[in-house]
């Protein structure tokens, strides 16, 4: 995999299109259009993150990213703990996203948007995307590089147009609520609406999942993760933006008239026939989303799988030389996603549910990692890659863990009083879910003493320690 294909992956992973268009309606509802500064406040955050990642890729260039940088930072449980909460997000991320994937699909395709015709065609999107991923490394290296494409032009065009045809509004409008946060202060609006901005700034670590594909990983990597960050933001922003200042009505938006301004907007500018064929770079941008989450999903699991690590890993650590891919990895990145897009079947909100965790795990995966580092820091860890960032190593990892903490306070913020307790706190309760299942696992079958991956060494007091210890027979 080429340095051009790793940032294609990561971007694709990013997918300013699929962020934006899923998360529009709800955003400028509870915010109004100034939610579009959540855009540079995420991408500023998550750019400290990438920083320290970089510094860790450059260092450790391992599959499965985050899990061995864990491993080597801290130990063996710290190591098991954050893979298994990084790989259960993005599983259901994968859920997530085909399942926003399906109403655009059977919209194209003629059909009603019906709970039964989204699964089918979520499900559809699963199992191209998987497809894709099986037919090898180098396939996946082009396919990720045509979604780079196709979706950076698609953002640019529709962006465009809107913009000269379908203008409404000056570029004041970002900074007016019209009213979305009713008679209280602003701030807990624009902080609901921010979920927006930390939905569409990760995906960059997916350049790193793959470090072991990649030619020169220790200094190509860092800078496709930065990389995404710039170009993926600047993109994110400018659909956002070209599509704000088309909305004719926001007042329909914030008091929920209008549920679905995206397709409204479309439909305007383009037409019956152009709105199809915007659709269509639409389900290119969800598609190769979905294949690339699927890639850095099986990477994880295949990582975890050779560490023997967790439940099946003599075949999650099986590998095809011909194509370069761990199938039965791939395999389960697929079949486990498909069986949470069904179990959307079981009530109007299981999917919601099911689902909610997926953002908040992927920032607890990346919280886990860069608090680990910090501890490793001032430990006396010091990052001995290509890329470092120096006397700015212990600023910027600081930096780095306050906004990933106040990011997951943001995110497990009841703001439904109404509702049932449960509904209200789904968020926070589906982290604890997850973390404890998680927990109880580690204490049961003690999957972290097999193997004989390195674990601890990065902290150099910590070397002997580490030498000395134990390892179970496999």
């Amino acid at each position: 995999m080429g340095a051009w294909a790793n940032f294609s992956l990561g971007f694709t992973y990013l997918s300013p299109v699929v962020g934006t268009y899923t998360l529009f309606g709800s955003a400028l509802a509870a915010g109004g259009p100034p939610m579009i500064w959540s855009f540079a406040l995420a991408g500023l955050g998550q750019f400290l993150v990438a920083l320290v990642f970089g510094e860790l890729v450059a260092q450790f260039p391992v599959a499965g990213g985050m899990y061995p940088w864990a491993r080597r930072l801290w130990g063996r449980r710290w190591g098991w703990l954050t893979g298994w909460v990084y790989l259960v997000a993005l599983l259901v991320t994968i859920a997530s996203v085909s399942y926003g994937a399906g109403p655009y699909l059977a919209t194209l395709l003629g059909f009603g948007a019906t709970t039964n015709t989204t699964v089918l065609c979520a499900v559809a999107v699963i199992a191209v995307s998987t497809a894709i991923n099986y037919a090898g490394t180098r396939v996946l290296s082009v396919a990720a590089v045509f979604g780079f494409g196709a979706e950076i032009i698609g953002a640019l065009a529709v962006g465009g147009w809107l913009l000269f045809t379908h203008r409404l509004h000056g570029i004041g409008v970002v900074f007016d609520s019209f009213g979305a946060a009713g008679p209280g202060a602003y701030l807990p609006a624009f902080l609901a609406a921010g979920i927006i901005g930390l939905y569409q700034f990760f995906g960059f670590e997916a350049c790193a999942d793959t470090a072991e594909e990649v030619r020169d990983p220790g200094r190509q990597i860092p800078k496709a993760m930065r990389r995404t960050i710039y170009v993926g933001g600047a993109a994110a922003t400018f659909a956002c933006l070209s599509m704000l200042l088309a909305v004719p009505d926001f007042g329909r938006v914030i008091s929920g008239q209008d549920k679905d301004p995206v397709t409204s907007v479309l439909t305007d500018a383009f037409g019956p026939v152009g709105y199809r064929v915007v659709i269509g770079v639409v389900l290119i941008s969800f598609v190769s989303c979905t294949m690339s989450l699927q890639a850095a999903a099986s990477r994880l699991a295949y990582s975890f799988g050779r560490d023997r690590m967790i439940l099946g890993h003599r075949a999650l650590a099986r590998f095809s030389a011909r194509r370069r891919i761990p199938p039965y990895a791939l395999l389960t990145a697929g079949v486990v996603p498909a069986l949470v897009v069904f179990a959307s079947k079981l009530s109007d909100n299981a999917l919601n549910r099911i689902v909610s965790f997926s953002t908040l795990g992927i920032y607890l995966g990346f919280q886990l990692v860069v608090f680990a580092a910090l501890r490793a820091r001032l430990k006396g860890w010091r990052p001995s890659g290509p890329f470092r960032l120096g006397r700015w190593g212990l600023p910027v990892n600081i930096l780095a863990l306050a906004y990933g903490v106040a990011a997951m306070v943001d995110m497990c913020w009841p703001r439904t009083p109404d509702a049932a307790w449960y509904d209200n706190y789904v968020v926070l309760l589906s982290a604890a879910l997850v973390i404890g299942v998680g927990v109880l696992y580690m204490m049961l079958a003690r999957p972290f003493t097999a193997g004989d991956a390195v674990a601890g060494d990065a902290i150099p007091d910590r070397s002997a320690e580490v030498a000395a210890q134990p390892v179970a027979a496999p």
